[in-house]
């Protein structure tokens, strides 16, 4: 939680600090090592205000919170040096491009400093060498043409090669359910079909 006597920045870029009584931590998903500082990875945390599980779901219980008593919340956060926590994606978009793991929502805000660019989302689709790779899909400034290797050339320059897009798709808009939520699945379904990736996402991956 924030505090009144916050900076502006802490109030309005991150959820604070650990409340009284609370631990908190960060963890690398697929391994389970605790990370350090600017390390994002999923947030847990242990205290008095962890639920006791789901009703009736021992199985969903035992899920999300584990032996220890941590709760896993499938969210992906990093602590800053000054102890406060930023959230940065979720566990379920997490792309793993030949065992890194790369969060689609640190590109989305890089790729928001595309000139050309009024809206993005990123996703993982699959690849018969990586396993995932990055797709973003960017919804153009009004006015504004681009071309993939634009977009790529900018991300080379400025970001780690893991990052950058294998594949970049010009859209009108992004799939949405009832309530204004972007489908992420059906992006995947659509580019899977659309870039001809039958025989990638065919393949099982650990």
């Amino acid at each position: 939680m924030s505090k009144t006597t916050d900076t502006l920045e802490q109030r309005v870029a991150t959820v604070g600090l650990p409340i009284f009584g609370v631990e908190c931590k960060i963890i690398d998903p697929e391994t389970g090592v605790e990370l350090g500082d600017d390390e994002p990875g999923e947030f847990c945390s242990r205290g008095y205000n962890t639920m006791k599980g789901y009703y009736k779901m021992p199985e969903a219980t035992a899920a999300t919170i584990d032996a220890d008593g941590w709760l896993h919340s499938g969210d992906i956060l990093l602590r800053q040096p000054d102890g406060y926590f930023r959230v940065t994606g979720r566990v379920k978009d997490m792309i793993i491009r030949g065992g890194e793991n790369v969060y689609p929502k640190e590109i989305e805000d890089f790729l928001y400093t595309f000139p050309k660019t009024k809206d993005v989302q990123v996703i993982g689709v699959p690849d018969k060498v990586y396993g995932e790779v990055v797709l973003a899909e960017i919804i153009l400034a009004d006015g504004e043409t681009a071309t993939e290797e634009e977009v790529k050339d900018f991300c080379r320059a400025r970001i780690a090669k893991e990052k950058v897009p294998e594949y970049v798709r010009f859209v009108e808009g992004f799939p949405m359910n009832e309530a204004g939520k972007i489908q992420k699945y059906k992006m995947r379904e659509e580019a899977v079909e659309l870039l001809g990736l039958q025989d990638a996402a065919s393949i099982e991956t650990a």
